[in-house]
């Protein structure tokens, strides 16, 4: 039989970057499996379609674990591969991902979680006061709260200075698209060297924090983290802690200007719409476009379609939230549909641990908005928004509004 071809993403749809929806269902409808060239020239296979990709994202053939992994096609290069950034669970398959997750998932239970809704509240509103000040009734959302915000809860929770914020959003912009190899490396450095001094501060003068708990938590078993690993669990809390909720929002607040009549919905009645409407923004532009690489460790078959040992596969969680074999009219967006079953916080081992956080900072910040902005909408072209590079997240640097 002979190879697969290789399909450019940007070939078949010129505006696949803003709008990859259509290029997805066209490959959905050849197949759950496809070997494709991404805009940034990196050759991989996709797996779209609901079915297929939630039986991908606990297929145990598609490894997230980095040991496992060919050096040679090991996605940070030979030097960055034993960073102890990447030690964290997200990087793990069964049993040590169930280890290094029991240590953490009691901070981040519904009831601890809910018991942040003040905190996140206050915070909102201060971010929103100083957007509204002075009169100028427009301001860039992503940069006025949609950032901000889920960055000073994460970094609040786990005892992050607030001096030291802005550094993390120029790393964490560099680890989820990264421009280039060298700088990935630096960043990468750059962030375990802040790690090591601010867990060795938290273990010699402990807080009220989660950074100062995860150093001193021991399980009934007597587990505990090691250095390293401590230090991967904070680099993906920090990362993923607040990068979801950030696209979240700016999609959310994108789909509710593209549909006046869904924001009037929404507006009349926010108690008995938001929670829906915040779980069909998950669906229908979700943050999260494709789940992080996973790889072959063998030859495995999707569909009628081989994939070599050694591939990186990308399961694309945006289509699978399209498909209408799972979600009647997918490509309109409803906030009445039940729209649960959607997979924008993954499925299975590695479904999102902050994904209530998420939840619960994105419904705070569109509700207050609404409030506090009547007339809120885009003040830009929303075919020029410069979006975040990349296949991983999905959402734009600028969301320019008006009030």
């Amino acid at each position: 039989m002979s190879p697969a071809p290789v399909l450019d993403l940007k070939e078949l749809g010129p505006d696949f970057v803003r709008d990859p929806y259509p290029v997805y269902a066209a490959l959905r409808a050849e197949g759950p499996v496809h070997h494709v060239r991404t805009p940034e020239g990196e050759e991989l296979w996709i797996v779209v379609g609901h079915e297929a990709c939630r039986a991908a994202l606990v297929d145990p053939r598609l490894t997230r674990d980095l040991r496992k992994v060919d050096p040679a096609m090991h996605p940070f290069g030979k030097d960055g591969a034993d960073s102890p950034a990447l030690t964290h669970m997200l990087l793990r398959d069964a049993p040590d991902h169930t280890r290094l997750r029991k240590l953490v998932a009691r901070e981040f239970s519904p009831r601890r979680i809910a018991g942040l809704a003040p905190r996140v509240q206050r915070i909102t509103d201060a971010l929103l006061d100083a957007m509204l000040d002075g009169g100028a009734r427009r301001a860039d959302l992503i940069a006025a709260l949609a950032y901000p915000l889920p960055m000073t809860v994460i970094c609040e929770l786990l005892g992050v200075p607030a001096a030291d914020r802005d550094a993390f959003r120029a790393w964490s912009n560099e680890v989820v698209a990264p421009t280039e190899q060298g700088r990935l490396h630096a960043t990468y450095r750059d962030m375990v060297d802040y790690l090591r001094r601010l867990t060795a501060a938290k273990r010699e003068r402990p807080e009220e924090d989660l950074l100062s708990a995860l150093v001193h938590t021991v399980d009934e078993g007597g587990d505990r983290l090691s250095g390293d690993e401590l230090i991967g669990m904070v680099f993906l809390l920090l990362i993923a802690g607040h990068e979801t909720t950030v696209n979240l929002i700016g999609n959310g607040l994108r789909a509710l200007f593209a549909h006046p009549d869904q924001l009037e919905l929404l507006r009349a009645d926010p108690d008995g719409l938001l929670d829906g409407a915040i779980e069909e923004m998950l669906r229908y532009d979700g943050p999260v476009e494709t789940a992080t690489p996973r790889w072959t460790t063998e030859p495995v078959t999707v569909g009628d379609s081989p994939v070599p040992a050694g591939a990186v596969v990308l399961v694309a969680l945006a289509d699978a939230d399209r498909d209408p074999a799972r979600f009647a009219a997918p490509d309109r967006f409803d906030i009445r549909r039940d729209a649960r079953g959607h997979i924008a916080f993954g499925h299975g081992l590695h479904y999102c641990l902050g994904a209530p956080l998420a939840r619960l900072e994105g419904r705070i910040a569109v509700r207050a908005l609404l409030e506090r902005c009547p007339g809120l909408t885009l003040d830009a072209d929303e075919a020029a928004l410069p979006w975040v590079p990349g296949l991983l997240m999905r959402g734009v640097r600028t969301l320019p509004v008006r009030w």
